[in-house]
């Protein structure tokens, strides 16, 4: 069996990841800047509940998420960091803390508006719930990608079993995402499924299957995050409590590197993990270090002799869909 390279190479010949993506349609690095809108949550205004999910604390999954609503400071202070380190000169805006779909059609239009007005702003991508896409705003999406823009709609949608959602206290059923699927598709908008590996009571077969069902609606982009604790969760008492017990790095990479085989590869992958702050993360230690898991999914497909789609063929009466 092949042994990795020496240099961590990202993925290049194993999987095709969003950053690849980016550089064959615009001929240049093109990165990712994350905003914070000032939107909130259906699950944390009284709309849905209160409190939100489980698992979640804002700031682990969005660093931006105590800045400014503002977005032109944003894109000034985060264009120069990313230039810096990444040699970017060109940025997606990534519209990332909370549900950036959840309010009046106006007032997203010029949230929207205002990172595209930056001629180095290629597009948007839009991290939301999928119980809260209606039509205006996805007519709203539509136009921008009418307009040339790339455009891609970010679902959280965590888990495809019902029951691990009522777990968390999402708020929203599996049935939510397939209409939101299902409407996006129908205007052309590029959908990225997010979900998290490790939710309590979950393991490899519920990820696989959760993959399985994201694959059979269809979908351009997929984003894989392992389930850490953070303080001032739910999880955080329960796991406190040794009612939770998470994933540990080895049991990760192999479901990751399994579910990369299963995914065809016309897919792209916007994220492989997730990472939180020492300073709020809990357990595990694994999640603070980002390169580590990422090496250890490379070395894992290198051990393998496998790459992204190579476990398809071994799937009877596949039917995954895509329009990537």
């Amino acid at each position: 069996m092949p042994s990795p390279p020496a240099q961590h190479r990202i993925l290049s010949d194993r999987v095709n990841t969003f950053g690849q993506y980016l550089l064959k349609r615009y001929g240049q690095r093109v990165h990712k800047l994350a905003l914070n809108a000032g939107f909130t949550c259906p699950n944390r205004d009284g709309t849905k509940g209160r409190g939100g999910c489980t698992f979640c604390n804002n700031v682990s999954f969005g660093p931006n998420a105590e800045r400014s609503p503002q977005i032109d400071p944003q894109l000034e202070a985060g264009r120069g960091v990313l230039a810096k380190r990444t040699g970017a000169r060109r940025f997606m805006a990534y519209f990332q803390t909370y549900t950036n779909t959840y309010d009046e059609v106006e007032v997203l239009k010029s949230r929207y508006d205002a990172a595209l007005t930056h001629p180095d702003v290629v597009g948007l991508s839009v991290g939301t719930r999928p119980d809260c896409v209606p039509e205006a705003v996805l007519d709203l999406l539509a136009s921008y990608r009418a307009k040339g823009k790339e455009v891609w709609l970010e679902l959280g949608l965590q888990s495809a079993d019902d029951a691990t959602l009522d777990r968390v206290n999402r708020g929203h059923g599996f049935a939510d995402y397939r209409t939101a699927v299902a409407a996006a598709r129908r205007r052309g908008i590029q959908v990225c499924t997010h979900f998290i590996i490790g939710l309590p009571g979950e393991g490899r077969e519920a990820a696989l299957n959760t993959l399985d069902r994201v694959l059979e609606l269809g979908v351009e982009g997929l984003k894989l995050h392992p389930l850490h604790v953070v303080k001032h969760t739910r999880l955080a008492i329960d796991w406190k409590r040794g009612q939770y017990q998470p994933l540990t790095l080895e049991e990760y990479i192999r479901i990751c590197a399994d579910l990369i085989e299963r995914t065809p590869p016309s897919v792209t992958f916007h994220r492989l993990t997730g990472t939180a702050s020492r300073d709020i993360l809990l357990a595990p230690d694994w999640c603070s270090a980002k390169w580590a898991v990422l090496n250890g999914i490379e070395a894992e497909l290198y051990r393998r002799g496998t790459r992204q789609g190579d476990g398809l063929e071994t799937l009877p009466n596949q039917k995954f869909l895509s329009t990537a």
